[in-house]
């Protein structure tokens, strides 16, 4: 018998005890809206950008890669709208002095206390404002980026000409990005500061809206391949008069979280808005449109309707995912509470084996026998040359504990060196026992055949 997590408090206990996540300068009484990710954290958090980062470029031909500064001229903020559209509904309560969004109150009720003294909403920005230089004056105001995405817009130029780019393509981005969130909540899912995986995919116009189809089926599976079931996956597409600025339309990949179902990833069709509104001053935003020949319906259209190298602005399809909303998603889903069939319980994190922060732990049945110990250890070292990942050493405690601590880290598999191990011949004849983290089967494996076996096993 097996449950998810009922609440985000469990997931909240676990991912501070263990070392995923913690709440940022909490040696000061913390900061809200802002976490800090611990060693087994920041391992999760890196897998799950290495595996879009893989997807989104690796296995395709026609992505390239960018990392833009963090903060940016105000000019471009000015252009793209965000200066005057980014904005939230904020009430205060007269009651408590809490500030909140006024959309997310339910019946006009302060969220703190209750109270309906509220006052009426006002806008509020969400940009996040710095000044550089000495000098503090409106000449030295700079904005951090509230998205990767224009990055990548105003580096348009510069990319298409070193990279000699023909339409469709895209160019991807990791990094982060800074909301002045006005109530942050539900741990890492609503922060101030954030990491965004986003994919700016330029296409023809006219091509747009099947691109935009077709990138909503992708991100989908791609979340179930990174564990997610496909049930707790909606596609919902956002009315029009919900919309941003820049968005013809935008369909919202949303998880259910303990907390109910809520935006994971946004895939929007920007149609040219952002080089449309960058080009009022930089007129050579635009690119001929030469696309190759292929078996792909989606590129057939475009070379029916296009007119060939002709200068066109591009229309963008962007798919946006919050690492920190993934990696809760990811967490979320791989929380599981078991009773075995001895009556025990035990806490697991069911990660697929390339998300797992430690892939592999080895562990000699004795901690003071050196022949153990010595084998242990050649394995480890062997398993980290063979590019496993994170592999761990792992000698504190009894072996049934060792294997409970690293089912509730996650960790896929467990090599332990046992006396058989000794007895079974010398060097690579040698066998271990692997136990697997969620069968809880165990078998002999020879030590020649381990790194291949782990491969087999998706690590």
């Amino acid at each position: 018998m097996s449950q998810r997590a009922s609440s985000l408090d469990e997931l909240v206990a676990l991912c501070k005890r263990r070392g995923f996540i913690y709440p940022s300068s909490a040696l000061y009484g913390g900061l809200k809206g802002f976490f800090d990710f611990g060693p087994l954290g920041t391992e999760l958090k890196n897998n799950l950008k290495k595996a879009w980062w893989e997807s989104m470029v690796y296995q395709r031909e026609d992505v390239v890669g960018l990392d833009s500064a963090t903060i940016m001229h105000a000019d471009v903020f000015e252009h793209s709208g965000h200066l005057q559209t980014f904005t939230d509904p904020l009430v205060d309560c007269r009651q408590c002095q809490s500030r909140m969004r006024a959309d997310h109150l339910k019946e006009q009720r302060c969220m703190f206390c209750g109270s309906q003294d509220l006052t009426d909403p006002r806008p509020f920005n969400l940009m996040m404002k710095t000044t550089l230089g000495p000098v503090d004056d409106p000449s030295a105001v700079a904005y951090l980026r509230p998205e990767t995405a224009q990055g990548i817009f105003v580096n348009f130029k510069h990319v298409t000409d070193s990279m000699n780019l023909k339409l469709p393509f895209g160019m991807a981005q990791i990094g982060k990005a800074y909301r002045n969130e006005i109530t942050p909540r539900h741990f890492v899912f609503r922060v101030r500061e954030f990491e965004q995986m986003e994919l700016e995919f330029f296409v023809e116009p006219g091509s747009d809206d099947l691109w935009h189809e077709k990138w909503v089926a992708l991100r989908q599976q791609w979340w179930v391949e990174q564990g997610l079931a496909p049930e707790r996956i909606q596609a919902f597409h956002q009315p029009k008069e919900e919309l941003s600025h820049y968005a013809k339309a935008t369909v919202d990949l949303l998880y259910e979280f303990p907390h109910g179902f809520e935006e994971l990833e946004g895939i929007a069709n920007r149609t040219d808005f952002d080089l449309g509104s960058h080009s009022k001053d930089q007129k050579d935003l635009n690119i001929t449109a030469n696309v190759q020949e292929n078996n792909d319906a989606v590129q057939r259209l475009a070379i029916k309707e296009a007119h060939h190298k002709e200068w066109v602005v591009p229309f963008v399809i962007e798919p946006s995912a919050g690492v920190e909303r993934g990696v809760l998603a990811v967490l979320c889903e791989a929380y599981t509470k078991e009773t075995l069939d001895d009556g025990q319980e035990r806490v697991v994190l069911k990660f697929k084996p390339h998300l797992a922060p430690v892939k592999v732990a080895v562990m000699p049945l004795l901690k003071n026998n050196d022949g153990l110990v010595g084998i242990a250890r050649s394995i480890v070292r062997d398993l980290k040359k063979a590019g496993l990942g994170w592999v761990v050493l792992e000698q504190t405690g009894s072996i049934g504990k060792a294997y409970r601590r690293h089912d509730e880290i996650g960790t896929p598999f467990c090599v332990t060196v046992d006396f058989e191990t000794l007895e079974t011949g010398e060097g690579d004849d040698r066998t271990v026992t692997v136990r697997d983290r969620d069968t809880l089967a165990q078998k002999r494996v020879l030590l020649r055949d381990l790194i291949s076996w782990f491969n087999e096993q998706g690590l």
